[in-house]
C-alpha cells in the first residue's frame, strides 16, 4: 500500500508567493485516492445518473481493475490505451448506466489486493496526454506522477474557499482532456470532494445536476458559461451553490462574464494552461481582483517570464510583448519518442509555450496570440486575435477566425473567415470599412470569406491550422 499522507494541513499552510523550488508531495497519482480513502472512506466520491459510489468502494474497483490488468500481462512501464466516455462502470452503478458487460467480465475474477508497484513520482510517466493539435500534429506529452500531483495541489491551493471533504465538482469537461483530468478529477480527489459526472454537455442535464447536487465548483469553457447565462431556466435553477468557476481553452469575453454573473450570481474567472503543463499555469484570483482580459498570475510554485521571440535568452521589459516561458513542478518530461521536438521547447527546466504575452507591472499576464499564428505583413506583426475581436464585435458576425496566407508582395495577407448572423449578413465592403475604423491599415483583412461554420476542436476552440491547410489545398488545386 502506498504511504498515505494527509494533504489538508499541507494545503492550509501553503504560503502565497512561494518559489518554484517549493516542495510538493512526492507520491504517485494513486496516492490521491489513498489519501481520500484514509480520511473520507464513506464519503461519496462519484455521482452518475443518481447512482453513488463511496471512496472506499471506488478504491475497491480500482484495485480489482489493476489485478485484472496484471492478469492480462500488463506490467510496470507498459502503455494502456483508454477509449472511454466520462462515465463510471463499476457494478454499483451498472443499474443506473446499463449492462457494461465487457467491463464486468474483465473484473469478475479479479481481487482487490491493496498492493502497488514501486513508483518514482519524479521519473515515472503517469499519462501520455496527447496535445490538441490546434497548431500541428498531436504529440504525446509525458506527464509524470509528480507533474499531476503537483498541479492538483497548486490548483487546490489557489482556491481559498474549498472545504475538505465537502466540495462538489460538476464534471462537464471530458476527463480524457487534461483540463478535465486535473480540474475535475485529481484536484477534487485531493480535497476529498464529490465528482458529479456528466457524460457530455447538455444544458438540461447540467441545470438539473446543479439543482439536485448543489455543486460548489464548475470548471468549464466559455461556450458552457454562455449557454447557461443565455438559458431562461438559469435564473430559476438555484445556481447560488457555485463558488468557483474557472474558464480555460479559449478567450473568455467580458460579455460572457457579465451575463453569467447576472444569470447565476457567480463569478467566472479566466485561467491558462497547456497539455505540457498538466495543464494549469496561471489563473485570475478568486473573490476579487480578477481581470477579464488577463489570464491571471502564475500558480503557486510557478515562475514565468517574457522573452524575445527570436532569442529566448533575451528577457524583455515589463509591458513589452514577447514569448512566454514558464517553469514549475507541473512542466512535462517531454514528448513521447520525439527528442528533437522536446529539445525545441524545453531548456533547463524552462518551457517555451509558443504563446505571445505581455506582463503588467503588478504581475498579471495577458495572452496576445499563438506565436505560430502571428501574421507578418510588410515586416510588421499582426496578431489574429486582435482582428478577430474587432470582427466579432460587429452585430452581423457570430464568429470569426483570422489567418495569414502567402502574399508575393507583402509576405502574408490578413485573411478572415466569418460566420454571419442570419438576417443581417454584412457585405465585404462594410466589414472592411468597419475594421479600417478600428485597426491600423496593415491589420485590416484584405480577404474576407463567409462560411456556414468554422472548424473547432473538442473544447470548441477554432482550428486556424485547418483553415490555412484548406486554403493552401485550394490554391494548389
Amino acid at each position: 500500500m502506498t504511504t498515505v499522507y494527509d494533504a489538508r494541513p499541507w494545503l492550509r499552510s501553503y504560503p502565497p508567493g512561494v518559489p518554484a523550488e517549493a516542495e510538493f508531495p512526492r507520491v504517485p497519482v494513486t496516492g490521491l485516492l489513498d489519501n481520500a480513502v484514509q480520511h473520507y472512506p464513506r464519503h461519496t466520491a462519484l455521482i452518475f445518473l443518481g447512482g453513488k459510489l463511496t471512496y472506499r468502494a471506488l478504491a475497491n474497483q480500482v484495485e480489482r481493475l489493476a489485478d485484472a490488468l496484471r492478469g492480462l500481462g500488463v506490467h510496470r512501464g507498459d502503455r494502456v490505451a483508454m477509449v472511454l466516455l466520462t462515465t463510471p462502470l463499476p457494478e454499483d452503478l451498472v443499474e443506473a448506466y446499463g449492462p457494461p458487460r465487457s467491463f464486468q467480465r474483465l473484473i469478475a475474477g479479479a481481487r482487490p489486493r491493496h498492493s502497488h508497484v514501486p513508483i518514482d513520482p519524479e521519473r515515472d510517466i503517469a499519462v501520455l496526454q496527447y496535445t490538441g493539435g490546434t497548431t500541428g500534429t498531436p504529440r504525446g506529452a509525458m506527464l509524470t506522477h509528480a507533474n499531476l500531483v503537483a498541479n492538483a495541489c497548486q490548483t487546490a491551493a489557489w482556491d481559498p474557499g474549498y472545504v475538505p471533504g465537502q466540495d462538489v465538482t460538476l464534471a462537464v469537461l471530458p476527463m480524457f482532456h487534461v483540463f478535465g483530468l486535473t480540474l475535475c478529477l485529481t484536484t477534487t480527489m485531493l480535497i476529498g470532494g464529490t465528482i458529479v459526472l456528466v457524460p457530455k454537455f447538455d444544458l438540461d442535464l447540467v441545470l438539473a445536476g446543479i439543482r439536485r447536487w448543489k455543486p460548489t465548483i464548475l470548471p468549464g469553457v466559455p461556450p458552457i458559461y454562455q449557454q447557461i447565462a443565455d438559458s431562461p431556466q438559469a435564473r430559476s435553477a438555484r445556481l447560488d451553490s457555485i463558488r468557483t468557476c474557472v474558464s480555460g481553452a479559449m478567450q473568455l469575453r467580458r460579455e460572457t462574464v457579465e451575463a453569467f454573473r447576472a444569470a447565476t450570481g457567480a463569478e467566472v474567472v479566466q485561467g491558462y494552461g497547456m497539455t505540457e503543463t498538466s495543464p494549469v499555469i496561471m489563473a485570475n484570483p478568486l473573490h476579487g481582483n480578477a481581470r477579464h482580459v488577463s489570464v491571471g498570475v502564475p500558480m503557486p510554485g510557478t515562475v514565468a517570464r517574457i522573452v524575445s521571440e527570436s532569442d529566448p535568452g533575451q528577457a524583455l521589459p515589463i509591458g513589452q510583448a514577447g514569448e512566454l516561458l514558464v517553469r514549475g513542478p507541473q512542466v512535462f518530461a517531454g514528448y513521447w519518442n520525439q527528442p528533437k521536438e522536446t529539445a525545441e521547447v524545453l531548456s533547463n527546466g524552462w518551457l517555451r509555450t509558443g504563446d505571445i504575452a505581455v506582463m503588467s507591472p503588478d504581475g498579471f499576464f495577458t495572452l496576445i496570440d499563438r506565436k505560430r499564428d502571428v501574421i507578418i505583413v510588410d515586416g510588421l506583426n499582426v496578431y489574429p486575435s486582435e482582428v478577430e475581436e474587432v470582427l466579432s464585435s460587429h452585430p452581423g458576425i457570430r464568429e470569426s477566425a483570422v489567418v495569414g496566407l502567402p502574399d508575393p508582395l507583402r509576405g502574408e495577407c490578413v485573411t478572415a473567415y466569418v460566420v454571419l448572423v442570419p438576417g443581417l449578413a454584412p457585405g465585404r465592403a462594410e466589414l472592411i470599412s468597419y475594421c479600417a475604423e478600428r485597426l491600423a491599415s496593415y491589420k485590416v483583412p484584405s480577404r474576407i470569406a463567409a462560411r456556414d461554420e468554422l472548424p473547432h476542436n473538442m473544447l470548441g476552440k477554432v482550428l486556424r491550422r485547418v483553415l490555412r491547410e484548406e486554403a493552401t489545398a485550394e490554391a494548389a488545386g
